[in-house]
């Protein structure tokens, strides 16, 4: 294995980064359970594709990360109670609560307007200064051959001039798969983390909401972007130079075409 391997946990994440990056949740596991002194450090480092989970009480889906996870209990967004119950789980104070509701019901709008299906949920918690939290959007296809996953890690700060400083991780997880009898099965899959602090105007709680959408909004852009031209097609254009999806005999065909037009145009000269 490259680079310094002194580090047990580098060496994880080392290799992780080589694997097929639709195996991370197994990945994972196992590395785990070789290295269990690590579990701990590998389950906050790595980005996994978020799971799904129905709330008992309303009966809405919900995804699952670490943020709403307390044990074997996760919170609900809808419900606000662990399922299963648990008594001394770690829930929102009530007014970042208040704001938590708020966020998921403008994120909901926000994914069926850009994703037309899907799932999403946002989670707030208190910290010091302020409070933090994760949105969290998930969009498979419904042929089952390709998903996105993107999770958005926020920190608010509020400051004392109706100000508040938000420090933005976002983290975007892409699979897709493709078979045919051209071109085989093709397997293109990877995640891309970006960084982002802005400082903006606040008026009440409410108008924290609007400010974390547009953030999670341009930054969704931007990476989609980023994905689209330089990763896609850098692909594209990589697997256009090694491989044909046309047959030899097309391809003779097609140079010799182009050798007799050549000799025309000499001809006439």
């Amino acid at each position: 294995m490259e680079g310094d391997s002194s580090d047990p946990l580098d060496a994880a994440l080392d290799l992780l980064r080589r694997l097929d990056p639709k195996k991370t949740s197994e990945n994972l596991a196992t590395l785990c359970s070789l290295v269990p002194d690590l579990e701990e450090d590998l389950l906050a480092s790595v980005d996994q594709p978020l799971e799904i989970k129905t709330c008992k009480i309303t009966g809405r889906d919900y995804l699952v990360c670490d943020y709403n996870r307390d044990g074997d209990s996760t919170r609900s967004p809808w419900s606000n109670e662990y399922e299963p119950p648990l008594s001394d789980g770690t829930q929102p104070s009530d007014r970042v609560r208040k704001m938590e509701v708020l966020a998921n019901n403008a994120f909901d709008t926000y994914r069926d307007l850009y994703y037309e299906g899907g799932i999403s949920s946002v989670y707030f918690w208190d910290i010091d200064d302020g409070f933090a939290g994760v949105v969290l959007l998930k969009k498979a296809s419904s042929k089952g051959d390709g998903g996105w996953d993107s999770i958005h890690v926020f920190e608010a700060i509020e400051g004392k001039r109706g100000t508040c400083q938000y420090k933005l991780t976002s983290t975007v997880i892409l699979h897709m798969q493709n078979k045919s009898q051209t071109l085989g099965e093709m397997n293109l899959g990877g995640n891309m983390t970006r960084q982002v602090e802005l400082d903006l105007p606040v008026e009440d709680d409410a108008s924290h909401i609007p400010n974390i959408g547009r953030m999670v909004e341009d930054m969704e852009f931007k990476m989609r972007n980023l994905l689209q031209e330089v990763y896609f097609g850098k692909t594209k254009d990589i697997v256009n130079d090694l491989r044909s999806v046309g047959s030899l005999a097309e391809s003779r065909r097609e140079r010799s075409l182009q050798s007799q037009v050549v000799k025309g145009l000499s001809g006439r000269v």
